[in-house]
């Protein structure tokens, strides 16, 4: 829960640093909550909505992104591979890849 706390232009200048600090096959992980793309009535995408109007309320800029927003700011930080790992209540474990070739 590092990335929701922060507008994009902060959260690429965290991956960017990432991205020239990790070796050829590194990879950065991270766990966030993944706003859905289609709204539902469970408690889940409930939970994860208040969390960005929290986050809207208490961080300039801060908020929760969905799937294509965190693959958006990968790869505009240099990465070139994204997998999601797992997913539990909205909660997602995202890794992002510096090479490709390293997503095995």
């Amino acid at each position: 829960w590092i990335l929701h706390d922060w507008d994009d232009d902060h959260c690429l200048k965290l991956l960017e640093n990432c991205w020239k600090a990790l070796p050829e096959n590194g990879k950065v992980i991270i766990a966030e909550m993944v706003l859905p793309e289609t709204v539902d009535n469970s408690l889940s995408t409930s939970a994860v909505f208040q969390l960005d109007l929290l986050m809207l309320a208490l961080n300039h800029g801060g908020k929760e992104r969905t799937e294509k927003e965190f693959e958006g700011l990968a790869k505009v930080a240099g990465f070139t591979g994204i997998k999601a790992i797992c997913c539990a209540y909205n909660f997602w474990v995202i890794e992002f890849y510096k090479n490709k070739s390293s997503n095995i």
